[in-house]
């Protein structure tokens, strides 16, 4: 499935953008402000450049440019997720959305969590790691890696059916709750894992391959 790629202004993993690209899978790419000189500092032009532009301080030259006023309701990744799903694209991959001021940070994961359960597939990629938005029910197969750590948690006030399968530790067909730690720091071991949820909203924290990474 073609994916939209959104790249916003903080960390930015070029190589994991470069190598999705390369591959075919990115076939749309919009700039959120600032991600603009993300992807000006690596040659790509974007297809879309969206927001009001205050941290990238001009209006960019693009295809199409969406310009809001600085004072608004929504954030610029908010208004370019939309956009992506107005061009009927429903696998998204967020770039540059992690990291960097954690109230951003919170943000975006609240909107990652909305629009998955309007039907996104959302991946969004930081320098080291990913956060597959995952809404039931749903099954999640993550990248075949010989260690590494991941953490699963609900969005939700509950989530059930939750399994996590393939790695040190298991869950069966259990509920999880976005008020405890459960879910943190499970273990890749080199077999195929998988997480899957009958209801509700996970965030399943992964590593990328060293490949990828910044």
């Amino acid at each position: 499935m073609a994916a939209c790629a959104l790249v916003g202004a903080i960390d930015f993993n070029a190589d994991d953008f470069l190598a999705r690209r390369e591959s075919g899978e990115i076939e749309y790419v919009i700039a959120v402000d600032g991600g603009f000189a993300h992807l000006e500092g690596i040659g790509v032009a974007p297809d879309m450049a969206v927001g009001d532009f205050d941290s990238l301080g001009y209006v960019p030259k693009c295809k199409r440019v969406s310009r809001y006023p600085v004072q608004k309701d929504q954030s610029d990744m908010e208004l370019a997720i939309e956009k992506a799903l107005a061009w009927r694209y429903d696998e998204l991959l967020v770039y540059g959305g992690l990291g960097g001021r954690l109230d951003h940070t919170v943000a975006n994961l609240q909107l990652f969590a909305r629009f998955s359960e309007q039907g996104a597939y959302i991946t969004a990629i930081a320098d080291s790691y990913a956060v597959r938005l995952l809404t039931g029910p749903d099954v999640f197969e993550l990248p075949l890696l010989e260690s590494g750590t991941v953490s699963v948690f609900a969005a939700n006030d509950r989530a059930e059916g939750v399994i996590e399968r393939g790695m040190a530790y298991s869950l069966d067909d259990e509920p999880l709750s976005n008020r405890t730690s459960r879910g943190l720091s499970n273990e890749l071991t080199g077999e195929l894992a998988t997480v899957a949820v009958e209801s509700g909203t996970l965030y399943v924290f992964y590593p990328l391959s060293e490949a990828v990474r910044n």
